[in-house]
């Protein structure tokens, strides 16, 4: 099982919450920085099955929505997977 932790530990704004995302999934330097752009990487251009994020409870409020967001993509590529080949994820504050 290949695990990667994002660390969003106060992070202030969405720039660096995707480059945490960038950094603790070990994504490519030419990934999107954007939602569609996390979406394909986690569904076909990475081996990570198991994802942890830290610290979303200690962003600025102004990223609740992205945190929102971050976490559908997550169960939306849990589901896209199912028991064919497991992907989980979960959030640890």
């Amino acid at each position: 099982m290949k695990k990667a932790i994002i660390d969003l530990t106060d992070c202030d704004d969405v720039f660096d919450l995707q480059e945490r995302i960038k950094v603790g999934m070990d994504f490519p330097n030419w990934y999107g920085r954007n939602w569609s752009a996390f979406w394909d990487m986690i569904n076909k251009e990475t081996d990570v099955d198991f994802v942890i994020v830290k610290g979303s409870k200690t962003v600025s409020d102004d990223l609740n929505k992205s945190i929102e967001i971050m976490a559908e993509i997550l169960e939306r590529n849990k589901r896209y997977w199912g028991t064919g080949c497991p992907f989980d994820y979960e959030f640890i504050d």
